[in-house]
């Protein structure tokens, strides 16, 4: 229990005003700007009148509270004014809870659980407005997540199994976890803004959902509005140049030390699409486009296929290394970049943390697979788009692959260094 009781109060009761004065402005049928900061008086009186050994008056307390607003909501039925909705009362329970951690020295506690209180009342309007944006394939993506995450990564044996040592079941599912997460991220970041999405955010968003499925759209776009295909480059050369952010942040996950190899060449390629992308921009900034309706991310047939193809990858990665040496890596990166750069880049870092590939190596073949998935995308744009549109993505998309292959051939190798000791990843990578 506090010291000082009176701070208590005081506390107590701010906290109750700020929950009561959204009740105020916005419903105040039960409880408004005065009676929220009772109930959280009455909660910190009730834990300081208990003390620390005994809590029968704080739940004699929760109780009354209870009890008046069944009788305040029986009032409201007689009077045909009766309101369905639990959301004032729930408020009201739990500020009287807060009120008492208050008075047991909770504070922390108490004031973000106001903070969460406060701003889910007052976001009632936008997220209404989001649950009825979410269809239902959008709630079966939720529980796919839900599935994903928090049902089958725990039941996953944390073991090695099989030839070479890298099928970890619990690690290869963390791994499209990692991916899922990033994805679903961006997926609730478009329906969230809607219509709101421009060109070059729904590029961005694209890239991190799927810069392969953005390319289709866009280009079966093209198709029947031939106009829009200096638009569609730009979009296109978006979520590709995301691509090279998104590859950084999962190399950054996995393997830190990695990035400290990887970075200069993988910036240079995201520096050199970054200025392409400004210079379309700069024609198109007052042109609109079309979103395109992204597929939700979080299932559970996509996220099985791409563990399996993450540990095929893994698998035929260390043993293309250990039987065939570095040159072998250089075809698996070209062959799996054609269509996932995840894989590939999740598998090299893997590697690389466990030392089983040099760091010189590893960031080649991540940037191969990278130069892959813009070949691949580019023959998309041939198959699905107009000339219009393939010549757009054929200079632009050739001029990031002529920088890959002078980033290639004649990158030095350096390590950026940082102000800390060497891990003992560093170390092992020093020695290869």
């Amino acid at each position: 229990m506090t010291n000082e009781p009176y701070h208590a109060i005081a506390l107590s009761a701010g906290l109750g005003l700020l929950v009561g004065l959204q009740r105020e402005w916005k419903d105040k049928q039960i409880a408004g700007i005065r009676t929220f900061p009772l109930v959280t008086l009455l909660g910190t009186l009730a834990a300081i009148i208990s003390g620390p050994e005994s809590y029968w008056v704080v739940a004699a307390g929760l109780l009354s509270i209870a009890g008046l607003l069944l009788i305040a909501n029986v009032a409201k039925v007689k009077a045909e004014h009766f309101d369905p909705g639990m959301t004032t009362e729930a408020a009201a329970l739990l500020m009287f809870l807060v009120g008492a951690a208050v008075g047991y020295n909770w504070t922390g506690p108490a004031i973000v659980t106001t903070g969460i209180v406060a701003v889910l009342l007052h976001w009632k309007e936008p997220l209404h407005g989001f649950v009825d944006r979410i269809g239902e394939k959008d709630f079966k993506g939720l529980i796919h997540l839900v599935l994903i995450a928090f049902v089958i990564l725990p039941m996953l044996p944390n073991e090695t199994f099989g030839p070479y040592d890298v099928l970890n079941p619990y690690k290869i599912w963390r791994m499209v976890v990692l991916i899922v997460g990033i994805s679903m991220a961006a997926y609730v970041a478009y329906k969230v803004l809607g219509a709101r999405v421009g060109s070059i955010l729904g590029g961005v968003l694209g890239g991190l959902i799927s810069s392969t499925a953005t390319t289709v759209s866009y280009a079966r776009q093209s198709k029947s509005d031939v106009d829009s295909s200096v638009m569609a480059a730009f979009v296109i050369t978006i979520a590709s140049t995301i691509v090279n952010v998104r590859v950084l942040f999962e190399i950054g996950v996995v393997a830190p030390e990695l990035l400290l190899y990887a970075a200069v060449p993988l910036c240079v390629m995201l520096l050199v699409m970054t200025v392409e992308c400004l210079v379309l921009f700069v024609p198109l900034r007052k042109q609109e486009t079309k979103a395109p309706d992204h597929d939700n991310p979080a299932q559970l047939k996509p996220a099985i296929i791409f563990g399996a193809l993450y540990a095929v990858i893994l698998f035929v990665v260390a043993a293309a290394k250990q039987h065939f040496g570095n040159q072998a890596l250089y075809g698996v990166a070209t062959i799996s970049g054609l269509t996932d750069v995840d894989a590939i880049t999740l598998s090299t870092a893997k590697l690389f943390s466990d030392g089983r590939v040099d760091a010189s190596t590893a960031w080649r073949v991540i940037l191969i697979a990278t130069m892959s998935n813009l070949v691949f995308k580019t023959g998309a744009v041939a198959i699905l788009g107009n000339r219009k549109l393939f010549a757009y993505t054929s200079v632009l998309f050739g001029i990031a692959l002529v920088t890959g292959i002078l980033l290639l051939l004649f990158c030095p190798e350096f390590e950026l260094t940082v102000p800390t000791a060497m891990s003992p990843g560093a170390e092992t990578q020093s020695g290869t």
